[in-house]
């Protein structure tokens, strides 16, 4: 199976996106967006900014968890990736997108 972005619809009336790699793992997860044409526009920052590594910010959450943001050149956040067990499984995460966004296909489940 393929990488893929899915567009969904939140309880709370937003639109989200994340990407899933072809094994079915989610790899990155979108902010909210008002409009579901705000959200596409956020899927096509992904597809720009991935292959750019000055764009991933390494991160540890509250719970010493490795993971990662991806930035959009003017420093939003454009995506959070899952925690991971390790630094490397983090650093797969980041390979996987850098390699699987730009051209990723696009499913619509609004």
């Amino acid at each position: 199976m393929a990488s893929r972005f899915t567009i969904f619809k939140g309880n709370n009336g937003q639109y989200y996106f994340n990407l899933k790699a072809g094994n079915g793992e989610r790899v990155l997860n979108s902010e909210a967006y008002l409009a579901k044409s705000s959200c596409e526009g956020g899927i096509d920052s992904v597809k720009i900014n991935a292959s750019n590594t000055d764009r991933y910010e390494k991160k540890t959450s509250g719970n010493g968890k490795p993971y990662f943001i991806l930035k959009a050149a003017n420093g939003q956040v454009i995506g959070t990736s899952e925690t991971y067990e390790t630094t490397g499984g983090r650093d797969n995460g980041i390979d996987v997108v850098k390699r699987e966004a730009p051209g990723a296909s696009v499913e619509d489940l609004t």
